[in-house]
């Protein structure tokens, strides 16, 4: 696990960017794993900047997201497919049949992993993951449990992560359920960039780096990735020595 810290949010979002611009530019049919939530913005931004100056063309890239509400339509304004399509896929060159979503809507959710982990597998897996950590130390929808997940599962939210994502619902409930890519499914890729900013994800970041591998702290698990990159700000590496 390589650690990199930064001054700020801008700073990481022109990094991480970057290392995107790079992975494409050496492999024009790269294999993306995105995430959601206030924390990748600043980045998707970075590489709209990039896509409109001429960098990097995303016309074959292939892009896996890491989750999805259940029982909250496609196109909800919530939903995290219009999400990616807002913040990233629809001021780029991404063709449409190479955006792939957890259906949270399936009415098999095993049925829906085992198909969203063939059509992993049949690009040749993640060539680079991108990841937010919860102040639970959550990635993707994975919580805190007794035992690491493995493929794409149905989660029941923990009152944390619904506290943490009320906000952009308003009065309206947020959903109570997602699927999630499992930490198996994670660990999969060739590379993965994890990005935290903020005091707010202190104690998180901390027990990841510091507090050894367990799935009571689902991050953890990224001590054993074979090529990760930690980019935080200072106020999220504020309890690190």
């Amino acid at each position: 696990m390589e650690v990199k810290i930064y001054d700020n949010a801008e700073e990481i979002a022109v990094a991480a960017a970057k290392l995107f611009v790079d992975i494409i530019n050496e492999k024009n049919d790269a294999v993306l794993g995105l995430a959601t939530g206030a924390t990748p913005v600043p980045t998707y931004g970075k590489l709209i900047e990039a896509y409109k100056n001429g960098e990097v063309s995303f016309e074959k890239v292939r892009t896996f997201n890491l989750d999805e509400y259940c029982d909250l339509p496609k196109d909800d304004k919530n939903s995290y497919y219009t999400f990616m399509h807002e913040q990233l896929f629809n001021a780029v060159d991404v063709k449409e049949e190479n955006v792939n979503f957890l259906d949270g809507n399936a009415e098999d959710w095993e049925a829906e992993s085992k198909r969203y982990a063939e059509a992993m597998a049949s690009v040749g897996g993640i060539d680079i993951q991108l990841l937010g950590i919860g102040t639970n130390g959550h990635i993707g929808f994975n919580e805190p449990a007794d035992a690491f997940t493995d493929e794409s599962f149905k989660v029941t939210l923990t009152q944390s992560t619904i506290n943490s994502n009320q906000k952009y619902f308003g009065d309206v409930p947020m959903p109570r359920y997602a699927l999630t890519m499992g930490i198996g499914s994670i660990m999969r890729a060739k590379k993965i960039l994890l990005i935290a900013t903020g005091e707010s994800k202190a104690k998180a970041i901390a027990g990841m780096i510091k507090g050894g591998v367990t799935p009571q702290l689902p991050a953890s698990v990224l001590n054993e990735h074979q090529d990760a990159i930690i980019m935080l700000d200072k106020a999220a590496a504020s309890l690190l020595d």
